[in-house]
Formats: C-alpha cells, structure tokens, sequence
C-alpha cells in the first residue's frame, strides 16, 4: 500500500523516536529498580513490548522480563493468559504495554488481571492514545495523544519496516 492513499500520524523515524523515549521514561520510573516485567498485550503491544525491551537492555541496568498478555479483545473478561507464571511478576514492578487506547477496554482488563497479585509498581504505556475511554484508565507513557472521531480507526504496524501509525 502506498503511504499516500493513507493519513499517516507517525512515521517510522518518529515512531523508533516515541518507543525511545518511552524506553527511558520507563528507566526513569524505575530508577531502584533491578528488573521490570515488560508485559505486551499481544500483539502489538507485545511487539513494542520486545522494542522497548531492546532499548531498554541499552541504557539502563535494568534487566526486562518480557511477558505476553492474551486478551479476547472481543470478549475481554474471557480468560486472560500471560506467558509468565504468577510467581514471575509477583511484587515485581509491571508495566503493561498496548499499541493504541481507543476506548481503554484492553486496557482496563489487563489491569484488573494484575492487580489480583501483589506488585511493587504498576503502569501502562502506550504508543497512540486517542482519549475514547469508557474507562478510568490512563496512560503513564504515551507515545502521542490524539484526538480522532469515534468512527476513525488508527492502524500501528510494527511487525515489519518501515513502521507506520496511520488513522483510516
């Protein structure tokens, strides 16, 4: 597809930009810390998890637990499934990670998953926050706030270059 037939909101060299950025937030937010879970709501979050995981291994001491979250995002208060046992993330500090925020459901769900363990911290990051939310859920780390009709849809790839956000 070419970029022209498509409203692009971030480009790739602004998107590597926005998860370094996030990367070091993340440092910053766990400065004391000697781990962080790096929990990626699958898919996307969970391919953003692994970049910022990347980076983070890069300018900090801190050593990302990757963990994968799987969300029926149709059905979200089915079963939720991470690739991590409970022990792995407990009294740890969590951020949980998701490409785009449209109305927080996702969001919200995967939050109410880890608050059934005891963590150290917890927060939330993603690249596109488009501020729908039905619930009262935020992001920590944003990558870029946008503000979209309800009818609008963002698209993130980031499984393959050059990355792109684009609002269809």
């Amino acid at each position: 597809m070419k970029t022209i037939d498509k409203n692009v909101i971030l480009n790739h060299d602004e998107i590597s930009h926005k998860i370094r950025r996030i990367a070091y937030q993340i440092y910053e937010s766990n400065v004391d810390e000697s781990e962080v879970v790096l929990a990626g709501i699958d898919a996307n979050g969970y391919i953003l998890a692994k970049k910022l995981k990347t980076i983070l291994s890069k300018i900090s001491p801190i050593s990302p637990i990757l963990c994968r979250v799987e969300i029926d995002k149709k059905n979200p208060r089915n079963t939720i499934n991470t690739s991590l046992k409970v022990e792995e993330y407990t009294n740890k500090s969590v951020v949980l990670i998701d490409d785009v925020l449209n109305s927080g459901t996702t969001l919200i769900y995967g939050v109410k998953h880890f608050l059934d363990v005891p963590l150290k911290r917890f927060k939330t990051a993603v690249l596109v926050n488009r501020n729908h939310k039905k619930y009262p859920v935020k992001a920590d780390f944003k990558g870029i706030s946008l503000s979209t009709s309800l009818h609008e849809h963002v698209d993130v790839v980031l499984s393959s270059k050059p990355y792109e956000a684009f609002l269809k």
